[in-house]
């Protein structure tokens, strides 16, 4: 699907005050500043999108928080993060030593929590800015491969989805992950008119 330099321009402008909201939330909980950004978002299909993450992140496991949304467009949300990203993620924000065992035992609790505040940043000024209501599932963690996550059967050929990469930079250290937001049929349509109406009403 082909969007206009607007269209792309807005969804931009929308998931970066999302995670600017999920970063000053991040800052309060933990000691070290966190600065948090989106340098681009494009509109894959499923298959263009499994290629996409497979060439950037390899076909070993991932480390990916999701959550599905219902509401005035529905799908799936997910934070995923190469594996050793994540450990240096998670090392940072507990005060642990990459590889210890006292790391593995937070890991799967601080990810989730930093991904459910990310994917709830993100999802929450779409919903508020375009005056859509939405609902959230609980958050879950899970390492898997890149095919395995987008290979659910949610995903039909004609599914929407929308990727934003994320940036962290903490203390010097630059760590990347993906924000994939996955739109069932007809959902990113109605993402798309939600857009042209708040367009709209911008322009009178």
């Amino acid at each position: 699907m082909n969007l206009t330099v607007d269209q792309l321009d807005t969804l931009q402008e929308l998931v970066n005050i999302g995670v600017g909201r999920a970063a000053s939330v991040l800052n309060e909980m933990i000691e070290c500043h966190i600065r948090l950004q989106v340098p681009f978002i494009r509109v894959f299909s499923p298959g263009q999108m499994k290629q996409e993450l497979e060439n950037r992140l390899g076909v070993s496991l991932v480390s990916a928080v999701r959550l599905g949304f219902t509401g005035s467009f529905s799908g799936l949300a997910q934070l995923v993060f190469p594996t050793d990203s994540a450990s240096k993620l998670v090392a940072l924000l507990t005060n642990e030593e990459v590889g210890t065992p006292d790391l593995d035992a937070v890991k799967i609790g601080t990810l989730t929590e930093v991904g459910n505040i990310v994917i709830n940043g993100v999802m929450g000024s779409m919903s508020n800015l375009l005056r859509q209501h939405l609902n959230y599932s609980l958050p879950m963690y899970l390492e898997d491969t890149v095919e395995h996550l987008l290979s659910s059967k949610q995903l039909e050929p004609n599914t929407t989805v929308l990727l934003a990469q994320a940036r962290f930079t903490i203390e010097q250290l630059q760590i990347a992950g993906d924000i994939i937001l996955i739109f069932k049929v007809g959902s990113f349509d109605a993402l798309l008119q939600a857009l042209e109406m708040i367009e709209e009403g911008e322009e009178e």
